[in-house]
């Protein structure tokens, strides 16, 4: 899989911004990236500290431009047009107190167009990340909301699980919005998408408020997308399991055969995707951002330097 996106960046030049410059985790993955020659990488920090901590940690970032936000010339540039795109909410002394901050920082560099893509979170909080996103590179045309994918691995296999890492509690309008964005990310990583609007209820088998959430989100998401292949509501058997879908839903075009699933709200997701990584020994890559005018991606807190690295890929070639 990550194959694709390596040829993608060999093909077209692109630039990524890492946030947390000083992690050891991101130098291990800008050294493998710029020796590589997938991509030109901008390291955030104080440029002698930055220095000083790959050395201690034997990495190698002589190829990355390091930035320090403390001391950067065209900061005045910087100030006015975030000023400009905050249209009253932050004023001047605000903004600039806001660009001390590697992620305000590292965002504006994407949106003044320094930067392609941005990979943040290592020690950012996912808010922290993607709050500067929604203020500053902001949501596509038509898209209301920001939702995130898991991009769930086991050898050949792939599958996504949403919204496990930005919604709390979606409802039937946001739910219908992650279903299409999350088959168009499935499409990025090659999949004929497949949406299976979860719940604990398969066509009305059971009763409840998120179950008639599950149903008319299923409803939205057809009238957004007709050609979308989605279905719901679906418990998981039904989803995936082409023995259940016989007995419970014969005629669906996605139950048995689900690769893309949709959770009612973020407890299921977030629960969902570590039950399958843990003990399914799935790959869980992510979370994707999702409805962005630029790919702004949240690493977590507890990754390591190889899954740095496949987000940076992939993040770099979704720009």
């Amino acid at each position: 899989m990550l194959a694709k996106f390596e040829k993608k960046l060999r093909d077209k030049r692109r630039t990524i911004v890492f946030t947390e410059g000083n992690d050891f985790r991101i130098q291990e993955s800008a050294e493998r990236l710029t020796k590589a020659d997938l991509l030109d990488v901008i390291l955030l920090g104080n440029v002698e500290e930055v220095k000083a901590s790959a050395k201690k940690n034997n990495h190698d970032i002589s190829l990355c431009t390091i930035i320090d936000p403390l001391d950067y010339a065209e900061i005045d540039a910087m100030t006015e047009q975030m000023v400009a795109l905050r249209k009253g909410k932050m004023t001047e002394e605000q903004v600039r107190k806001a660009l001390e901050g590697a992620n305000y920082f590292g965002t504006m560099l994407v949106k003044m167009g320094k930067a392609d893509c941005l990979l943040g979170g290592a020690t950012y909080s996912t808010a922290d990340t993607v709050r500067p996103a929604l203020q500053l590179i902001k949501t596509k045309p038509g898209n209301k909301i920001v939702s995130s994918s898991f991009v769930m691995v086991k050898g050949d296999e792939i599958k996504l699980f949403s919204d496990c890492s930005i919604n709390i509690y979606p409802n039937e309008d946001e739910l219908a919005e992650i279903a299409v964005e999350s088959a168009k990310t499935a499409e990025v990583f090659g999949l004929d998408p497949k949406v299976a609007m979860l719940s604990y209820s398969t066509y009305g088998s059971g009763k409840g408020d998120t179950v008639t959430k599950m149903a008319n989100a299923t409803a939205k998401a057809k009238a957004m997308a007709p050609d979308l292949k989605v279905d719901g509501e679906l418990q998981f058997d039904a989803a995936v399991s082409g023995d259940v879908a016989k007995i419970k839903c014969p005629n669906s075009q996605v139950a048995g055969k689900a690769n893309v699933f949709v959770f009612p709200d973020i407890n299921a997701g977030n629960i969902g995707y570590k039950i399958a990584a843990r003990l399914g020994d799935y790959e869980a890559i992510g979370p994707i951002l999702q409805g962005l005018n630029a790919p702004i991606n949240d690493l977590s807190r507890g990754c390591n330097a190889e899954e740095v690295y496949k987000m940076s890929v992939i993040t770099a070639a979704l720009s």
